[in-house]
């Protein structure tokens, strides 16, 4: 157990910020609520961005950008949109040295300036439909921060369609819904609940909102991301029409969906232990760590770093990209290089010292397991290639293990209420209750809220607030 981590067991809170401080993820900035990604955090985030952009584009959509100001009569032409977001909205008052004549929002999601831009390109039919996505920052006053989960200021992508029929627009919001899970499954080894949320945890302004939930390692749930179809409420608040076949003026059917960087949140709590970070191979940043190891400095430089160097290249070819990582920081004992990867969570670590050449084999060490490997030189890339493999599918596994055996039903309040102290985790109960329902259940239960009602599932039974005929709805507290 590493000395500058607390223990889950003893805090888990505490546990989280250790990790993120001892694998240099991100520290506190100085405005209150923000944060600073530190290199080893940014690296993971260009990771996840990676997977995500090109599986975005493998769909059609492009990239955009659009402005960080909003004016704020803009999110006063959606309704449900600004009472959804004016508690957390920034606004700039003051520019130039002088009061502007109408103040500006710093962009919390950019549903109202992109559809005013929708508005000016969309004229026909053939302009659609619009599938753009965007990288960017956001701004959302945080009142209780917490590093990468909940920040004032946080990076993430905003994808904004435009369709000509509802039938296209439901559909976009499924394929991205669907697009999520199978990254979020495939590269970060995240076990994903999909389903649509209630009318209360509905996106202000969307018809349906549908979420990717993912179990923490302390049962609590985390959104990971969400997919909504908008219907056409933004389409009538910023005009976005199009002429159809026959000529008349219809108007759009949107979507938007989005993930940030409460990713990095997310692999930290499923995956880490009480040494520090865990990273599933695929997206890790550096896959694997060679330390050539001597006292012997002419040894090192003659011997070892050449040997070193072939290993380093052949690794980055076979993986495909530059994520062999040669550590020549000789100055530090073996230990502390030892645990300077283990923290930032490298899935594999190369060891290679005298004894180890003269055998003909590499150490090499698992981060998940701990397990330690003689492997041949003559063997060691495609055991290399064989063992990330292997890592990636037990973490995905044991993550999905933990998840099954933290999910219960519920028939009753009472039974939902003790499961939730006793147990926490996912509880499946059967609900068809109102906002005013939602908000009775949290305020009983010490905060557990619908997380979803699953896809796929259509099964029926008696609602435990109500009495109705519900459906199939997960309950959980949530990050």
């Amino acid at each position: 157990m590493a000395r500058n981590i607390t223990p889950r067991s003893t805090d888990y809170s505490q546990w989280y910020l250790d990790i993120i401080k001892a694998g240099e993820l991100a520290d506190y900035a100085p405005v209150r609520g923000c944060m600073v990604i530190r290199p080893t955090g940014y690296a993971i985030w260009e990771s996840i961005q990676r997977h995500f952009d090109d599986a975005f584009k493998r769909t059609g959509h492009v990239n955009a950008y659009f402005p960080l100001l909003i004016p704020n009569s803009f999110l006063e032409r959606e309704a449900e949109h600004v009472e959804g977001f004016a508690p957390e909205c920034a606004m700039v008052t003051h520019a130039g040295g002088e009061e502007l004549e109408e103040p500006l929002a710093v962009r919390p999601t950019s549903e109202t300036v992109i559809g005013h831009m929708y508005s000016k390109w969309i004229q026909s039919w053939r302009d659609l439909p619009i599938l753009i996505n965007q990288w960017c920052n956001v701004m959302r006053w945080e009142k209780r921060p917490r590093l990468f989960l909940r920040t004032s200021e946080f990076l993430w992508q905003e994808g904004h369609t435009a369709h000509a029929t509802e039938e296209e627009a439901r559909e976009e919001t499924l394929r991205m819904l669907e697009v999520y899970r199978q990254v979020m499954e495939d590269v970060l080894a995240l076990p994903i609940l999909v389903g649509e949320k209630t009318e209360g945890e509905r996106f202000p302004g969307a018809v349906d909102t549908y979420t990717c939930e993912a179990m923490m390692s302390d049962t609590r749930a985390l959104q990971a991301g969400t997919s909504h179809f908008l219907g056409q409420n933004f389409a009538r608040a910023f005009d976005i029409r199009f002429q159809n076949k026959e000529g008349d003026l219809e108007e759009c059917w949107t979507t938007s969906w989005g993930i940030s960087t409460r990713l990095i949140g997310a692999l930290i709590m499923t995956h880490s232990d009480d040494d520090g970070l865990i990273l599933p191979p695929h997206v890790a940043p550096v896959k694997v760590a060679v330390l050539p190891i001597s006292t012997d400095e002419q040894v090192l430089d003659d011997v070892l770093l050449p040997e070193a160097r072939d290993i380093t290249s052949s690794l980055n070819e076979a993986l495909g990209g530059l994520h062999t990582f040669l550590d020549t920081s000789f100055h530090l004992r073996p230990g502390d290089r030892f645990f300077t990867h283990l923290q930032k969570g490298v899935p594999l670590r190369l060891e290679l010292g005298e004894k180890d050449m003269k055998g003909g084999t590499v150490r090499v060490v698992r981060r998940d397991t701990g397990e330690k490997l003689d492997v041949a030189r003559d063997a060691l890339i495609p055991t290399i290639l064989k063992l990330l493999d292997e890592i990636q599918a037990s973490l995905y596994g044991r993550a999905k293990a933990f998840r099954e055996a933290n999910t219960s039903k519920a028939a009753t309040l009472d039974e939902l209420k003790a499961l939730i102290a006793e147990k926490g985790g996912f509880v499946e109960t059967w609900f068809a209750g109102t906002p005013d329902d939602e908000r009775r259940v949290r305020e009983e239960t010490g905060g557990a809220t619908p997380r979803c009602i699953p896809l796929g599932d259509d099964s029926r039974g008696t609602c435990f607030i109500t009495g109705r005929e519900g459906r199939k709805t997960v309950f959980a507290k949530a990050y």
